[in-house]
């Protein structure tokens, strides 16, 4: 059976029209808050430049890229603050409109509030440090606008927990890459005329360093990003640093130093309360076997409790 989901992309795998270069619906744009972004970096923002970025067509009727840079766009973005790990309580919730110039500033400065910064003391030398690096949102948020596919009219997703910040685009990775690719710093970008305008913008400095400048932020950080995608959906978790990290369990009073891949199943564990087998071999690209070989010492290392049976099996954290 064939979803209208995958009907859809078959179309628009064959189809040479690209959906930023189709012509908008809407012809009465306006581009008040794409222009102070022009203006703030001394860049011309007029019909040449708005024909060269693909904005406006040879015959002058603006594209869909230049609805998503107007203030009529209809695509939003939908940020929820919540009270604890999961969705239980809300704490604030709000849905950013209008030019998608304005939606990044307007995010951007609403999860920035939401931010905290942790003091420390070494002797005498105070040292503060944010919930999430300042890059890493950055980049997040910027990877979410570019890469998103917009010929879905459903909002991008963005959640706040006490542990992590949540990213969630719609569209999956493009066909001929996977995730591996993605970890390895390929980026096949969806939208390239509006990345183009984000290049001329100096908001990106080149294409596919996003991911790794997140992978980056966290190298002195116990706590590592999680990327995960689906046919419909790419994803970008966030963890806080300040959280006490589950990368240094304590077993029979001591610590215990993780490995990569052990720490890569206790955070994911961490964020989504339990792991099963299949979802090991995703997340490390790992053979069944070597997944059972991997729960089975984390297992016996105290790191993971199995529950349940067959099929139903799954693992989380030891309380």
């Amino acid at each position: 059976m064939i979803f209208r989901v995958d009907i859809r992309r078959m179309i628009i795998e064959t189809d040479g029209d690209s959906f930023e270069e189709m012509r908008s619906l809407e012809q009465n744009l306006s581009f008040n808050a794409t222009t102070k972004e022009f203006e703030r970096r001394n860049t011309k923002f007029e019909a040449q430049q708005m024909q060269t970025l693909k904005i406006i067509d040879a015959n002058g009727i603006y594209t869909n890229l230049g609805l998503l840079l107007s203030d009529q766009c209809f695509h939003t973005i939908k940020v929820a603050f919540f009270q604890g790990v999961d969705q239980s309580v809300f704490k604030d919730r709000h849905e950013f409109t209008g030019s998608l110039m304005q939606q990044l500033n307007d995010v951007y400065d609403y999860i920035d509030m939401h931010n905290q910064t942790k003091a420390s003391f070494e002797k005498l030398l105070r040292i503060d440090i944010r919930d999430y690096p300042e890059v890493a949102v950055r980049e997040a948020l910027l990877n979410l606008l570019v890469h998103r596919d917009y010929a879905y009219s459903a909002s991008a997703l963005i959640s706040i927990y006490s542990d992590r910040i949540e990213f969630v685009s719609v569209g999956g990775l493009l066909p001929g890459i996977d995730m591996n690719d993605i970890l390895l710093g390929v980026s096949v970008c969806r939208n390239q005329n509006l990345a183009n305008v984000f290049y001329r913008l100096q908001l990106i400095e080149a294409y596919g360093t996003g991911i790794r400048k997140i992978m980056k932020a966290y190298e002195n950080s116990e706590s590592r990003p999680i990327i995960e995608s689906t046919s419909n959906a790419f994803k970008i978790v966030l963890p806080n640093i300040n959280v006490k990290s589950t990368s240094l369990p304590a077993v029979d009073g001591k610590n215990v130093r993780l490995s990569e891949t052990e720490n890569k199943v206790r955070i994911y564990v961490n964020v989504n309360g339990s792991i099963t087998r299949l979802e090991v071999e995703k997340l490390l690209d790992i053979s069944p076997s070597t997944a059972n070989r991997l729960l089975k010492q984390m297992t016996e290392k105290n790191l993971l409790l199995k529950s349940g049976h067959g099929i139903a099996t799954k693992y989380v954290l030891p309380d």
